[in-house]
């Protein structure tokens, strides 16, 4: 273990044993690779004494130096898994938050570690799974339900807090809003799209309406969730949780980005549409409006495309240079030909 690692572990045994009046001690502790948002590391807990005595194994999440527009912090990040869990939705526990920045410097808690894998390629082609895969459709979908079961309406005072102002219910203002956002990007890219431009133009000609704001993931799709030949073990990653329409969530798992090769298997390169609305019909009680999922999609899309690009930068910037950020900037006219082929089949 390396001299940081040494120092974060002595630090999180010190404050575990302050906060749960037990002697805490992490019998290992090992980096994972993160993100722009966060750093991971699996933890090997036990607890010595106290309400909380016992053994755990958990993942510990703090803040990275870095984060992406839009994303949520550890402590927001935190009330949403918190609320989506005791929604019943199937997601590590989260444990633990602390948000003062004196015990290690950031903001952090602590998730239960799930079994399974979220790489896409083995969710949607590695044999083992074959047995369960049919499954998924109805699995997630009741999940992504459950998530959006959690409305303004239900939510405590700290999750309406740490979430965006609530849009009036019956209005396009979730619409309107996602697209002036896009203006704004396109704007600060070095060179002109005609195409993206084409679609922003489009879906302010076709805002959809949302009838009543639901708490939306924000980065529903595979690679999100843990799946194992047992099943379906958890949906991860909430840092782009938000008040929004619940058709954009389900757009997001639609996209051809995340069908990982699988392209005849339009819902995350798994199951086929209407066997997933149909169940996201029944666990949810709402109807889905495939034009609305349409121009989720469209804006879903546009806003990976210009992520693509704002990737490529960092490398041609200088300012993080990396084969995989070039690699992506080069994808940004995939996502430009499926919005055409998109708008093209709207009518």
């Amino acid at each position: 273990m390396d001299a940081e690692l040494e120092k974060l572990k002595t630090q999180i045994e010190a404050y575990l044993t302050r906060r749960l009046g037990g002697e805490a001690t992490i019998a290992s502790m090992k980096s994972l690779s993160g993100g722009a948002c966060q750093d991971n590391y699996l933890v090997d807990l036990k607890i010595a004494g106290g309400k909380e005595a016992g053994d755990y194994g958990l993942v510990l999440r703090t803040d990275a130096g870095a984060s992406l527009l839009s994303s949520l912090g550890r402590a927001e990040e935190y009330r949403v898994a918190k609320a989506a869990y005791q929604n019943g939705v199937t997601t590590p526990k989260p444990y633990w938050l602390e948000t003062d920045m004196s015990a290690i410097g950031k903001q952090f808690y602590f998730m239960e570690r799930i079994e399974g894998k979220a790489t896409g390629r083995y969710v949607v082609k590695d044999r083992e799974l074959n047995p369960v895969r049919k499954d998924f459709a109805r699995l997630l979908a009741e999940n992504l339900a459950g998530i959006h079961g959690v409305t303004p309406a239900s939510a405590d005072d700290e999750l309406k807090k740490v979430l965006n102002a609530v849009p009036a219910d019956g209005s396009n203002e979730i619409a309107l809003t996602a697209i002036q956002s896009l203006r704004d990007m396109l704007a600060d890219l070095p060179e002109a799209h005609p195409a993206l431009e084409l679609a922003v133009n489009w879906m302010e000609q076709n805002a959809p309406t949302t009838d009543a704001p639901v708490l939306v993931h924000g980065d529903f799709r595979t690679g999100n969730f843990m799946v194992s030949p047992a099943g379906l073990h958890g949906i991860v990653d909430w840092e782009f949780a938000h008040w929004g329409d619940r058709h954009e969530d389900i757009s997001w798992l639609c996209m051809r980005d995340w069908r990982f090769g699988k392209l005849n298997k339009e819902v995350g390169g798994f199951a086929d549409r209407s066997d997933f609305y149909a169940a996201y019909e029944k666990a949810s009680g709402h109807a889905v409006d495939s034009a609305k999922v349409r121009f989720w999609e469209i804006m879903g899309n546009s806003r990976w495309a210009i992520g693509s690009v704002q990737q490529a930068e960092r490398h041609l910037s200088g300012a993080d240079k990396g084969i995989q950020l070039a690699a992506i900037g080069r994808r940004c006219c995939e996502m430009e030909y499926e919005v055409m082929r998109l708008i093209d089949h709207a009518g």
